[in-house]
């Protein structure tokens, strides 16, 4: 059994890093990567160039010293975004990309857009300027069924944009079902990300005697037949599928309540929980295209040249259950099995 992997260093391409204390307690578990897109849907959103140079600027001051992580910052699409503004962030490295969330489709997400026709010109001009858009892929109609709404995204929203659209790059984020991972493999111009909490649980594990509410994410965990899929999406070694944690802390109280949020804290774990998926498929020689190689390669950037060693201990990797954050815990996402693949510098 393979023993000991030398990787590049990995990056996140879907990662949550909230702000203030919250900011403070998870950014130095992603602090080893090497870059990671953060996410924009803060309260307020960051929404113009000037914003989210200040955020990354916050992040800079929350890592540990000797951090490697570089913040690859987004803009949260609304329906008045400046597309000049949009541009001007891209080319002067402020922003790598721009974030998509249907209103109300997930966290922070009530200023997300309603009626796509009024950012069509924001789009051109990403498409004519190489800015990747990055979408959550979910409708937000009442009347489709929870399971149903990422299949009927790509239908409804996605396709139609893409197809008015040529040239714009997408990112489909967190791809949770096979329609999914059919569509990124019948089309050009899109990649996907794939989360580690979704490669490991289904939507039983919602239920599992009682409610879980730590493994209650959006998109929500689907059917095993989905499950399925994005192993072998993750796994094969389609360039088009690549590492996206899309690690969502929410304070304790928040996740255990009458309305629980959305979300699972995988920083502290998540390569861990990859790798093991990937044994498990006897497929650890594409585990570095999916977690170093493919989103470089999507987002027209060099992957990273420093390395780092995963090291296979017959002792599973021990991570405290919760972590504070201020006045509140967070909980680490638990994947069910014993996880022993240990992170390590490179030898």
């Amino acid at each position: 059994m393979t023993r000991f992997l030398t990787l590049r260093r990995p990056d996140d391409w879907h990662l949550h890093l909230r702000d203030g204390a919250m900011l403070a307690a998870v950014a130095p578990h992603s602090a080893r990567l090497g870059r990671a897109i953060i996410m924009p849907n803060l309260v307020p959103p960051v929404v113009t160039g000037a914003q989210a140079d200040a955020y990354r600027a916050r992040i800079k001051v929350a890592l540990p010293d000797g951090a490697t992580l570089t913040p690859l910052m987004t803009l949260y699409l609304t329906e008045s975004t400046d597309p000049a503004d949009v541009v001007a962030a891209h080319r002067d490295g402020i922003i790598a990309a721009v974030k998509l969330y249907p209103a109300g489709a997930t966290t922070n997400s009530a200023s997300g857009v309603r009626d796509f026709d009024r950012v069509r010109p924001v789009f051109e001009a990403m498409a004519e300027a190489g800015v990747p858009l990055c979408v959550h892929g979910e409708v937000t109609d009442p009347a489709v069924d929870i399971f149903d709404r990422e299949a009927a995204f790509i239908d409804r929203v996605l396709d139609p944009i893409r197809r008015a659209t040529p040239g714009l790059r997408v990112v489909m984020e967190h791809v949770t079902t096979a329609d999914g991972v059919d569509y990124v493999r019948s089309n050009d111009d899109i990649g996907a990300t794939i989360t580690a909490h979704h490669l490991v649980i289904n939507r039983n594990h919602l239920f599992a005697g009682g409610i879980r509410p730590h493994y209650y994410c959006l998109p929500i965990a689907k059917r095993e037949s989905h499950r399925q899929a994005l192993v072998a999406a993750a796994t094969g070694g389609d360039q088009r599928f690549f590492s996206g944690t899309d690690s969502a802390p929410h304070p304790d109280r928040a996740k255990e309540s009458a309305c629980g949020c959305a979300g699972c804290f995988t920083a502290p774990n998540w390569l861990p929980i990859v790798a093991q998926v990937f044994q498990d498929q006897g497929a650890l020689d594409w585990l570095e295209s999916f977690v170093s190689l493919n989103g470089p390669a999507f987002y027209r950037m060099a992957p990273n040249e420093d390395r780092i060693r995963l090291a296979r201990h017959d002792t599973p990797i021990t991570l405290p259950g919760r972590i504070t954050a201020g006045d509140e815990t967070v909980t680490v996402f638990d994947p069910g099995f014993p996880l022993f693949w240990h992170v390590e510098d490179a030898a």
